[in-house]
């Protein structure tokens, strides 16, 4: 399974983990019924600790995206449209927050911000 920790980033690394797995699932690297790695042999992969995977599984399983079977292992449930459309919007949320909070910080009015998405927007 491809997913590259960042050791110097601010992010937790089960998060990490959780970001890159559900963008394997919504563009369609990991389909329905794919199974995940083992959680000690993912850790093992990644070097890091079983607990971690466990924690980035058990998010993935409470957001709807895999499911643990006892004993045979986790797996990527069906796709949920409606879901991934919201994961979709949440990312472009903060995309435009991120936008926004760049403009404030080189001097950018809120009229100037705006008159620039309206821009973008029409192209």
């Amino acid at each position: 399974m491809d997913i590259i920790i960042n050791n110097s980033s601010m992010t937790p690394i089960y998060e990490q983990m959780v970001g890159q797995i559900k963008a394997q699932i919504m563009n369609g690297e990991k389909k329905e019924g794919d199974i995940l790695p083992s959680v000690r042999m993912l850790a093992k992969d990644l070097r890091v600790s079983a607990l971690t995977v466990k924690k980035a599984y058990d998010e993935l399983e409470r957001e709807g995206f895999v499911t643990t079977v006892h004993g045979k292992g986790t797996f990527v449930t069906s796709a949920n449209q409606q879901l991934m459309l919201e994961e979709k919007k949440k990312e472009v949320e903060a995309d435009l927050e991120m936008a926004i909070r760049k403009g404030r910080s080189c001097g950018m009015s809120d009229e100037e911000i705006g008159e620039l998405f309206q821009i973008i927007m029409e192209e």
